[in-house]
């Protein structure tokens, strides 16, 4: 069996049609089952020795499986294989992995209970990789929010160049590519931002990312909902099947990457603002009173 049909092979019941089937594929489905094992094997680990931790530990452990259910409804869920025939519901499921699965998971702080699932001998030894100079220095590199938001943007408007997109559709290792390059990206863009213990004052340059992110992704949006011509056109050959004409489903999909996709880069933008002028108020008050 050749690579590209290892990535190919499923088992999906029913057409990509209204009535299209759950696709179970081992490169999806081993990742996920494993992520999740790690996941309930170190919480319940670090459940056992946090005493009073245990609320936010619990809050985290909800975060993470929001974001891994996303996770599912995207890749394992009649969603994806109606995605291979609908431009929206391929464009859903993108969404669905850098909006809504990358920062639920990132929020979660999935680190020390997957560090904590492994056993000794492997934890020690990432430790021991943490202090090698070059790969820290690398990844202080690519988590700065300058690097992560570049990197995450070059992913978004890449792949939906014509070619590269119809390459992923036609293809199974390009299509898993596609999918992996959103997600990975997405997570290094929400880590890079979102507010950690320690990173308070990084709330301000968050928010410039955050909105030049709502920005470049509205204006691709936008760029699908006027243009004349269809970009993809073997991705809208199922759109006949719900009511839509081929460029009727590329408006809508733009329309989702330009509102909804929008409204949770925007949201987040404003609540990091918030949360940057109450610590600022905070700190100046505390300063005075000092």
């Amino acid at each position: 069996m050749s690579l590209d049909s290892l990535f190919s092979t499923s088992l999906c019941y029913g057409a990509a049609g209204p009535d299209a089937g759950w696709t179970y594929t081992l490169p999806i489905i081993f990742p996920l089952a494993a992520i999740a094992s790690l996941y309930t094997v170190g919480a319940i680990r670090l459940w056992q020795r946090s005493g009073r931790a245990r609320s936010l530990r619990f809050r985290q452990a909800l975060l993470f499986t929001a974001g891994w259910i996303a996770m599912v409804v995207a890749l394992v869920s009649p969603l994806h294989a109606l995605g291979e025939r609908l431009f929206t519901a391929h464009m859903i499921e993108h969404e669905l992995l850098m909006a809504a699965a990358a920062p639920l998971v990132i929020a979660s702080c999935p680190a020390a209970p997957m560090i904590w699932a492994l056993p000794m001998r492997l934890r020690q030894a990432l430790r021991a990789a943490g202090h090698i100079r070059m790969l820290g220095a690398t990844w202080v590199f690519m988590s700065r929010p300058v690097i992560a938001t570049v990197l995450h943007g070059v992913a978004i408007w890449a792949w939906h160049v014509p070619a590269l997109f119809e390459a992923a559709l036609q293809q199974g290792l390009w299509h898993y590519a596609q999918h992996a390059s959103f997600f990975s990206t997405g997570l290094l863009f929400w880590w890079a931002l979102l507010p950690r213990p320690g990173r308070r004052r990084a709330c301000g340059s968050a928010v410039m990312h955050l909105f030049l992110t709502s920005l470049h992704t509205g204006l691709l949006g936008a760029l699908l909902v006027v243009s004349p011509r269809l970009w993809y056109p073997e991705n809208t050959v199922g759109s006949s099947m719900w009511g839509l004409a081929p460029l009727e489903d590329q408006q809508l999909a733009g329309l989702v990457m330009w509102i909804p996709a929008g409204l949770i880069y925007g949201g987040v933008a404003l609540f990091l603002a918030g949360l940057w002028i109450h610590t600022t108020g905070w700190e100046q008050t505390r300063n005075r009173c000092s």
